[in-house]
């Protein structure tokens, strides 16, 4: 079929390929022309859109197959322009608990799982049919404690034909286990929590002696690396999973892998000179020799806490030899493995790589103990601080425009982790989980609700005016 107008007549393919090129304002300036065009880009263009403008997010994966293009461009809009304005919905996913814990978070599309001290708390992940129901929800499920009590100190998801609620879980003995969390069966009654008792199976690969600070997931290859510098790599898919080790020598914190890149590679955050290095993967081992020493803008920059790839959308292409790290001094560096950009008169071999861009929230030099990136146009960088909740962001093609917010309840407590995805950001603290949702369509029941806090379990929460968020405080980096 052809488009007949004046002057013009054009084959669909032809206007397909064209829509392609175009941006947003183009498509909508382009739907406006006639009713068959309408049609087209409604049926081709928009979908077209969506593959070149990608919003990466576990919670809106299964909603979203069966939101129409058009519906999730208006998503993707109204929660962008949320992230630009800095207007969120703030919500505690619980109370405080009793004690106070260093806890860990993993997602899926499917749950969200909350690791502290021998618990997994359950997020389920609810679904939507339309944009026009609201936004998908999260609901508490339950919880799984381990019979032998072993403290968490790890936990990541790893691939399972059959499940995507299988982990695996490092534990404080030196123990890395695979663990499925079945589904509760029961309905839960007279709002008391369900809870399932659940057993380690046999641990996967060696036992080390001491804490598994870490575990990294990529294709079928499980990086484990535990507190005094002993990585490990294992093969999931093997009979035989493990498949190298090396010793790193130094405290260790925080490890990355990376399968999809061109040079599959792993880093490492660390307490020593040169504090994040990147290993070689090849199929038989992990390489004992770094391939690259990365270096802060600072000289004297003594550990790296966390690490993770770049946003997808970055000005710099979706590169996998991207990553971004979050320092004891508070930067959060960008380093591209393929820069030539080497650093002088400091010491290892090779010659350590230079920042190509350094973030820092010039009212706070806390160190920075997690870093997740997403975000509005998938462009954001976020960082979770050493104290007082505080979660750190910066836009990579604005990054003298960051921002901070406390987290609900400013409790006096890192923030231990963090996941960016297109609309949310999860995080939790010594205390509790929580989130911030930039996108449209969250109502009092998109998050848990939370019942009047006892005297045992004191509360500053105070909801916003909306009755849907919680107040924070928050503020701009800039010093004008």
């Amino acid at each position: 079929m052809t488009v007949e107008a004046a002057g013009l007549i054009l084959p669909s393919d032809v206007l397909i390929i064209i829509m392609a090129n175009l941006d947003m304002e183009d498509l909508i300036n382009l739907s406006y022309t006639c009713k068959f065009v309408n049609l087209l880009v409604h049926e081709f263009g928009w979908s077209l859109y969506l593959k070149y403008n990608i919003r990466p997010s576990f919670t809106l994966q299964l909603a979203r197959r069966s939101w129409s293009s058009f519906d999730q461009v208006r998503y993707d809009v109204a929660s962008d322009r949320c992230w630009a304005q800095a207007k969120f919905n703030a919500r505690p996913l619980s109370h405080p608990w009793r004690n106070k814990y260093q806890p860990k978070i993993a997602l899926s599309a499917s749950v969200l799982l909350v690791a502290a001290n021998y618990t997994i708390y359950a997020y389920h992940i609810t679904h939507s049919s339309s944009l026009d129901d609201g936004a998908p929800g999260v609901s508490y499920e339950g919880s799984y404690s381990f019979t032998d009590r072993p403290a968490i100190t790890s936990i990541t998801f790893i691939p399972d034909r059959h499940s995507e609620r299988t982990v695996a879980v490092g534990f404080e003995d030196g123990r890395i286990h695979r663990v499925f969390l079945p589904h509760f069966q029961q309905e839960q009654s007279n709002n008391k929590p369900l809870a399932l008792n659940i057993e380690r199976d046999p641990p996967l690969a060696l036992r080390i002696v001491d804490i598994i600070e870490s575990l990294t997931c990529s294709d079928d290859m499980l990086l484990s690396l535990s507190s005094f510098g002993t990585a490990g790599l294992c093969n999931l898919s093997s009979d035989s999973p493990l498949v190298s080790a090396i010793n790193l020598d130094c405290r260790s914190w925080s490890s990355f892998i990376c399968m999809k890149s061109s040079t599959p590679f792993t880093a490492f955050g660390t307490t020593s000179p040169n504090p994040l290095v990147v290993h070689a993967v090849t199929p038989s081992s992990l390489s004992p020799a770094p391939f690259a020493i990365l270096h802060s803008t600072r000289e004297r920059s003594t550990a790296v806490y966390d690490i993770t790839d770049a946003p997808p959308s970055a000005p710099w292409g979706s590169s996998k030899q991207v990553i971004i790290s979050g320092w004891y001094d508070g930067a959060v560096q960008v380093h591209d493995l393929r820069s030539g950009w080497r650093g002088s008169g400091v010491t290892g071999t090779p010659a350590p790589l230079r920042p190509m861009l350094t973030f820092r929230d010039p009212w706070s030099d806390e160190p920075i103990y997690s870093v997740s990136c997403g975000g509005g146009s998938s462009s954001v960088v976020g960082a979770g601080t050493a104290r007082h909740s505080v979660v750190a962001f910066w836009d990579v093609r604005r990054p003298t425009e960051g921002w901070s917010v406390h987290a609900p309840g400013n409790d006096s407590s890192p923030v231990y982790s963090l996941v960016l995805e297109s609309s949310r950001v999860f995080g939790v603290t010594q205390s509790r989980p929580f989130v911030f949702d930039f996108g449209p369509g969250v109502t009092k029941d998109t998050y848990p609700f939370l019942p009047p806090s006892t005297r045992s379990q004191h509360d500053s929460l105070k909801l916003n005016k909306n009755e849907v968020g919680y107040c924070v405080t928050q503020y701009n980096h800039s010093r004008m």
